[in-house]
């Protein structure tokens, strides 16, 4: 087991945590966290840009006049690329970026990130954020200088709503539940602030 000093909002030392380390104490593969991570980033690319082809244009698929004695060019339906309000040739199609990686590297992923922030000295437990009562943005401030953090990726164990709405202007901030922890946060972030309670919670994701 690894222990970690477990303190309240006041930074004051209450207990201590014991780490499993098959979570906390794995070897990290850089190769397995770019995966990850590169698969996080493609998943955000929405691939907008689509355009409809002359199957896709509500037209009459019917000739506009005959072939032959009009004196005329020959012509083929409405739809058709050089017609205005016809389709578009060879134009952009909708598409998905999303690389698929296993439920299992996820995992494994995830238990490197960890403990990476182990091995760094990055991550912070505190007992909970009860004590977090005034919303107020001042006070998150303060409560980030008092444990001396820049660019901090909070973790909860339930909703904490005055918390959340404290940090929304804080720019080096995030506060997620644990349902939300994810690989690209974890490495994004220097420092990963934890719940106490949601050590269990990640145990249990990641058994």
């Amino acid at each position: 087991m690894i222990s970690c000093n477990v303190y309240n909002l006041n930074r004051e030392k209450v207990s201590e945590a014991d780490l499993r380390e098959d979570i906390f104490g794995v070897p990290v593969k850089k190769h397995v966290l770019h995966q990850v991570v590169l698969a996080q980033l493609a998943a955000r690319r929405s691939g907008c840009a689509s355009t409809k082809g002359r199957s896709s244009v509500k037209a009459s698929g019917a000739k506009l006049w005959r072939q032959k004695g009009t004196g005329r060019a020959r012509v083929g339906d409405a739809a058709a690329p050089i017609r205005k309000g016809g389709g578009v040739a060879f134009g952009p199609k909708q598409r998905k970026y999303n690389h698929r990686v296993s439920k299992k590297t996820r995992k494994v992923a995830l238990r490197m990130a960890l403990t990476d922030k182990v091995a760094s000295g990055k991550l912070v437990i505190v007992k909970d954020f009860n004590e977090f009562l005034e919303l107020k943005t001042k006070k998150f401030v303060e409560l980030l200088k008092r444990f001396e953090l820049s660019k901090a990726l909070i973790v909860t164990h339930d909703k904490e709503d005055i918390l959340e709405k404290s940090s929304r202007n804080v720019q080096d901030a995030k506060v997620v539940r644990h349902q939300g922890l994810n690989v690209y946060d974890i490495l994004k972030y220097n420092v990963l602030m934890l719940e106490e309670s949601v050590l269990k919670d990640i145990g249990e994701a990641l058994s």
